[in-house]
């Protein structure tokens, strides 16, 4: 350690660099972990076999010709290698995570527990209907549940994710307008303030993007909207509420437009934990919205496979919703397929997924639900709304809040780099937030605001935790503001210092290879 002019700051030699010694890269009881195949050898393993019988090859000259390259590793050396990485990550059992749009929520144990419980957690794909009824149950009572909470007509439980989610919705809007003989309707408007899977979900579908521009209050500019809407216009990609954490009061009035001049209206509903039990999307006018399960039903993103990004849809468009679904019929429950739609389904536009949905996503999150009951489920929202407007008032003093004068924030609050001294930048700030413990922000997105901080605490986070992250915060902001150098090459005390992010981004290395070995000359 050495002292500069702003106190104590670390400058600990990285591997291999002198000064009367050799240091190793450990930190105390952190250490420095090399890749596995740097620990194990290829010529060794950590298992014995019995010499495998000669028979008949079945791989259809498809057999390996050379070593796998694997590591050989011993069970306590491989036990240890990822534990010791797993000392280097940030979780969300160990704090808080403040990424805003993309949030890292408590995934209670009970969630856990109930999706582990036999015949869900090994209920294989191509199980018998009439094996897995009560499987299907939970999928019936977790649709009924969302389609209630969004005030919409039906749902479609199969995507993903919340990208998939949103691919779903287009092409359903798609196969209504084919219906409907608007094949010419190729446009979908997108406001600054969406998330940006929003516009790459559109052209992915093949519609052109038009962007609608948001106001200084940082919602929609309705008059901006209504003016281009036009005989083109398939719809409208709206998040609400919106990417800079605020509800658009104007939704009503922008659905109406939308619906008047014949398109449709997608809303984006990554956001929907923040009105979840006070808000019903489908009272607004939306036509289909996606609900990602992660972020207002706790379940984990991924969780071992895919996510899952259901979409209610209106009365429009429901006949045009994807197979497959379920179905009650009488005390049965059946799985409605391309066999079995029959004229009833005769207009849905086909099939996204092999199979019905993620079982895990769906068990967690309908015990989340069911555990919280609707007055909890309210509380959730009340809570997250909460927990922003918490940060955005105790970090307003001391760093610039562009939209907090828009009244209340909803579910996550944001900032600028607006005021910082010149030479400091929104990554030191949050370079800074690692060396007091804490994952970063959400930075640089949106786009609509310069520098961009947007922090997302969840409801699922105690006043203690952030009075303990704010004070964290308003100290890097602090010693930013104050021109303190020492920022600008943070983090200290991570296993790794400041990366250049750029080079990573474009130029990742991805395959591991041998280092090439000196030998002598001959």
């Amino acid at each position: 350690m050495t002292i500069n002019q702003s106190g104590w700051r670390p400058t600990t030699p990285q591997a291999g660099e002198s000064g009367g010694q050799t240091f190793t890269g450990n930190r105390a009881l952190m250490l420095e972990e090399p890749l596995i195949f740097e620990i194990g050898s290829t010529e060794t393993t950590g298992v014995d076999f019995a010499e495998a019988p000669s028979g008949k090859s079945r791989l259809g000259g498809l057999e390996r010709s050379k070593a796998i390259g694997l590591p050989g590793l011993s069970e306590p050396e491989a036990v240890r290698h990822y534990t010791r990485l797993s000392r280097q990550n940030y979780a969300i059992d160990l704090g808080l995570f403040p990424l805003g749009s993309c949030t890292m929520k408590h995934n209670p144990r009970l969630n856990e527990r109930m999706a582990r419980l036999p015949g869900f957690a090994d209920l294989h794909p191509l199980t018998p209907v009439d094996a897995c009824q009560g499987a299907f149950e939970v999928i019936h009572q977790l649709a009924h549940w969302l389609v209630t909470l969004t005030g919409m007509h039906s749902v479609a439980m199969s995507p993903k994710a919340g990208a998939h989610g949103e691919l779903c919705g287009v092409l359903a809007i798609r196969a209504a307008l084919d219906a409907k003989g608007e094949q010419a309707r190729k446009v979908l408007l997108v406001p600054e303030s969406a998330h940006g899977t929003n516009p790459a979900t559109a052209a992915f579908a093949g519609f052109s993007v038009e962007d609608i521009p948001a106001t200084e209050a940082g919602r929609v500019n309705l008059e901006a909207l209504k003016a281009r809407l036009g005989p083109d216009v398939a719809g409208v990609m709206i998040t609400n509420p919106n990417t800079c954490g605020l509800f658009e009061p104007d939704m009503k009035a922008i659905s109406d437009a939308v619906h008047a001049a014949g398109g449709f209206v997608y809303c984006d509903g990554a956001n929907f934990n923040a009105i979840v039990g006070r808000v019903r999307p489908g009272d607004l006018g939306i036509d289909a919205m996606h609900i990602n399960l992660h972020k207002t039903f706790s379940t984990p993103h991924g969780g071992g496979g895919p996510g899952s990004g259901p979409v209610v849809f209106s009365e429009a468009l429901t006949p045009y919703a994807p197979l497959p679904f379920v179905e009650k019929q009488g005390d049965h429950f059946v799985l409605v397929e391309e066999e079995t739609a029959g004229e009833h389904h005769a207009s849905s536009f086909g099939r996204m997924v092999a199979f019905h949905g993620q079982m895990g996503m769906f068990t967690r999150a309908l015990t989340y639900i069911l555990s919280h009951g609707a007055d909890g489920l309210r509380q959730v929202a009340e809570d997250s709304v909460l927990n922003a407007n918490y940060i955005l008032r105790s970090m307003e003093d001391v760093l610039d809040a562009p939209f907090a004068k828009s009244g209340p924030c909803m579910h996550e609050a944001i900032f600028s780099d607006k005021g910082l001294p010149e030479g400091f930048s929104t990554i030191d700030v949050a370079k800074g937030l690692i060396d007091e413990g804490f994952h970063p922000m959400t930075v640089y997105f949106p786009l609509v605001v310069h520098g961009a901080m947007l922090v997302e605490p969840t409801e699922t986070e105690s006043k203690a935790t952030l009075d303990q992250f704010i004070g964290a915060f308003r100290s890097v902001a602090e010693r930013a503001k104050g021109g303190d150098l020492a920022i600008k090459t943070a983090p200290h005390f991570a296993p790794r210092r400041r990366l250049d992010e750029t080079l990573a981004a474009r130029r990742p290395v991805l395959v591991y290879k041998e280092p090439q070995r000196a030998e002598a000359a001959e």
